[in-house]
């Protein structure tokens, strides 16, 4: 084949792969009309939510943890250091909802590599339930969280998350937050699932203890990796179960986000995915509109066929199905959004070799390497 016939066949494949993930997540994410009842016996269920200082709206994310309609459950809030002005946040919503068994748990255990591992491990100890879900302090938690999670729990499941949906970005580049989470990122884990390849994200995450025991505790289970949703991936992977998803993911409120921000996170990211899972990270370098919008210019200009034509047409193609995406989800998706997403696959090649050339990070505060954790946890 040509060139010019092989870069043909690369954009039609590729938008073709796009268009069957996109339709994919419509179906799994489209709108529900009503909240999922509890249903009778529902068992009792723990909350952990690790605490980090104040996000953006912080007081509505954690206040919506002591307002789910559900019959039995308590929250564990973990903390590293009682000065943390999120504590005073947390004991104020406490004092407002006495009827919710809440407890907030502060000290510092340094037992792994990975910081919010050790803030949360004083919650595992503290559970007084079976049934328990990690869940990050910036999600947002309808009232039929609890149900929601519960309700994709079947007998083969060793795990049930949600990935986070980016909702009222504040700027534009909190617009680009959202291209990368919701459209692109929730899409591809919709993908993954459906071909039975679920993979955890840490932002929520429901398991049974008995999951967990089998695989030697939570510190040996989840400290054998830099980051607890890969170990999470590893450790059910492991066990023969599989990762299921929620139908309806939750959202996260982003407000401002600046380019830096933006970057460092999804640096982060990749840079873990890099380091946990090579493999599947490989093809991540292709997955975004780049490359295939630009073999089908070339492919049309070596066929004299209008360059003008074919990039706006697979442009339509590639963000006009994500527009499409958000709208049966109900997720945030605003003019600009396109703007946002064209920026989001420009930045996807440099993030993937960023990803293979840096090995240091900061999160949370704490200085972290990825190839000094891996060597660490293999000695």
């Amino acid at each position: 084949m040509t060139p010019a016939a092989c870069a043909a066949v690369f954009s039609v494949v590729a938008t073709g792969l796009n268009l069957t993930g996109v339709a994919i997540s419509s179906v799994r994410c489209r709108q529900r009309p009503r909240p999922l009842a509890a249903p009778a016996g529902s068992p009792p269920v723990t909350i952990i939510r690790p605490l980090c200082r104040i996000n953006n709206y912080e007081r509505e994310t954690l206040a919506s943890t002591f307002a789910l309609d559900y019959p039995n459950y308590e929250i564990i809030f973990c903390l590293e250091h009682g000065d943390d002005p999120v504590a005073g946040l947390v004991y104020s919503l406490m004092e407002k909802h006495p009827h919710v068994q809440a407890q907030l748990l502060v000290g510092e255990d340094r037992r792994s590599s990975n910081p919010k591992l050790n803030n949360v491990l004083k919650g595992w100890d503290a559970a007084r339930y079976p049934w328990i879900i990690m869940a990050d302090s910036n999600v947002l938690m309808p009232r039929d969280y609890i149900q929601q999670l519960m309700a994709r729990w079947r007998e083969d499941t060793g795990l049930v998350c949600s990935m986070p949906i980016g909702a009222r970005p504040g700027n534009f580049w909190a617009e680009v937050e959202c291209a990368f989470l919701n459209t692109f990122q929730a899409r591809w884990q919709y993908v993954g699932e459906s071909v039975g390849q679920g993979f955890a994200q840490g932002k929520n995450m429901l398991f049974h203890r008995d999951v967990m025991d089998q695989a030697g505790g939570m510190l040996k289970a989840l400290g054998a990796e830099i980051a607890e949703d890969a170990a999470f991936t590893k450790m059910v992977r492991n066990a023969g179960l599989r990762v299921h998803l929620v139908d309806t993911p939750f959202d996260q409120p982003l407000g401002d986000r600046t380019a830096a921000e933006v970057w460092s996170r999804q640096a982060r990211w990749s840079m873990l995915r890099r380091s946990t899972f090579p493999i599947m990270f490989m093809p991540e370098l292709l997955v975004g509109s780049f490359f295939p919008i630009v073999a089908g210019i070339y492919a049309a200009w070596q066929y004299d066929v209008n360059v003008a034509v074919v990039g706006a047409a697979l442009g339509a193609l590639w963000f006009g199905s994500e527009a499409i995406l958000a709208r049966a989800a109900g997720w945030h998706f605003s003019t600009r959004m396109l703007l946002a997403c064209a920026v989001r696959d420009f930045l996807l090649p440099a993030l993937w070799v960023e990803a293979w050339l840096r090995r240091d990070f900061v999160w949370r505060g704490n200085a972290m390497n990825v190839q000094e954790v891996v060597a660490e946890e293999l000695e």
